[in-house]
């Protein structure tokens, strides 16, 4: 049985993509990170979905606080209803090279539970611009791991799957659905509040991917947008 490291929030995209690694006959370790952003309702939902399917979980602390992003300053507001935008521009949810520590730190757990692959729920189709969620960042590092890291220059490097790279939200809706993952406890909202907002551009791409998938969506709301 292949062992696989996969990166998972807690929201909807990550979800998927562990429901995807086990469905492919991966023993999975889950890693999360608690790196100083605006709420813990993510990495709670993050310890749901591993108790969900059993599978070890690794928290890492990892202080990202000083990066100026939304989503670790609380003094930098999250845009709400950007009419329009969503993939425009780079918003300021954007924490400056996240992906990037985080995969290097995913590569280190892997080469210490002897897994040959990282799983990880980055989409370039419906997102919000980020520049580490596109293909060209995932080939280059792809790359770097071939010749720095012991199991690369060795000849088995780790490899860096990627399942719904190319899907659209909704496709991803209906990919976690088909894949019996827990989706009702996912959270993907930027702000911590008791109920998602429905208004951040995160809760807007999953309202929409939910809508188009066919499906209602199960968690709370603000507003109940999960009905219409």
């Amino acid at each position: 049985m292949p062992k696989a490291v996969v990166l998972l929030s807690g929201g909807l995209d990550s979800t998927t993509c562990l429901a995807q690694a086990l469905e492919d006959g991966c023993e999975v370790t889950a890693i999360s990170f608690r790196y100083g952003q605006r709420h813990t309702k993510e990495l709670e939902s993050a310890q749901a979905v591993c108790d969900f399917y059993n599978v070890d979980h690794v928290v890492i602390d990892l202080d990202l606080s000083s990066f100026r992003s939304a989503l670790t300053r609380k003094d930098i507001d999250v845009p709400m209803d950007r009419e329009g935008e969503l993939s425009s521009k780079i918003p300021i949810t954007y924490v400056p090279a996240r992906n990037i520590v985080f995969l290097s730190i995913a590569a280190g757990l892997c080469e210490s539970v002897d897994a040959d692959r990282i799983y990880i729920g980055a989409n370039s189709v419906d997102f919000s611009g980020y520049p580490d969620c596109t293909p060209a960042f995932y080939e280059a590092f792809q790359a770097m791991l071939a010749v720095g890291t012991k199991a690369g220059v060795e000849g088995n490097p780790i490899r860096i799957v990627t399942p719904i790279l190319h899907d659209s939200k909704a496709d991803i809706v209906r990919r976690g659905k088909r894949l019996g993952a827990p989706l009702h406890l996912t959270w993907s909202c930027y702000n911590g509040g008791e109920k998602a907002c429905g208004h951040c551009d995160s809760c807007r791409l999953r309202l929409q991917g939910f809508k188009e998938a066919g499906y209602v969506d199960e968690i709370e709301y603000e507003h109940g947008e999960n009905l219409q």
